[in-house]
């Protein structure tokens, strides 16, 4: 396995948003109430904007992108705004690659978040699995943190 998880850019941005839209469409497989996603997730003008500000990454196996992540990084937090990984590619071991690549890159961050919706079981677990404690919830979300010393 070849992997490799580095900045994407604008011509990167159609085939991102399709493995997204895959991913996120999949989620009504495991509670969500319909196919859909977070805001953009399915657009490709979103997709190009995080490019070239420099909040999309991708993940790449052997030369072809399998997942992506788009992060937002704040002084000394980082909010993992999402990553997700085509869904041929699920249960791999790309989504645990992908959050310590990111935990990796952004070492001297003092602190991990992201939301994931409160239906969403498979993501609840995965984060969790990964050290994530939740620091809230509301009606539609859990936000997750995630300290780093």
């Amino acid at each position: 396995m070849s992997l490799q998880f580095v900045k994407a850019s604008t011509s990167d941005a159609l085939t991102i948003n399709g493995i997204s839209k895959r991913a996120f469409d999949s989620d009504v497989q495991v509670g969500a109430p319909s196919v859909g996603g977070p805001p953009g997730y399915m657009s490709v003008p979103y997709h190009t904007k995080m490019a070239r500000s420099n909040h999309l990454y991708k993940l790449i196996d052997n030369g072809l992108i399998v997942g992506g992540a788009i992060l937002f990084p704040d002084k000394d937090k980082l909010n993992i705004g999402r990553i997700f990984v085509s869904p041929e590619h699920f249960r791999k071991g790309y989504g645990i690659y992908m959050m310590q690549e990111i935990e990796a890159m952004f070492s001297d961050v003092k602190e991990f978040t992201l939301d994931t919706p409160i239906w969403n079981v498979r993501t609840n677990a995965f984060y969790s699995k990964l050290g994530y404690t939740e620091a809230r919830r509301d009606n539609e979300f859990i936000y997750y943190s995630k300290k780093h010393e």
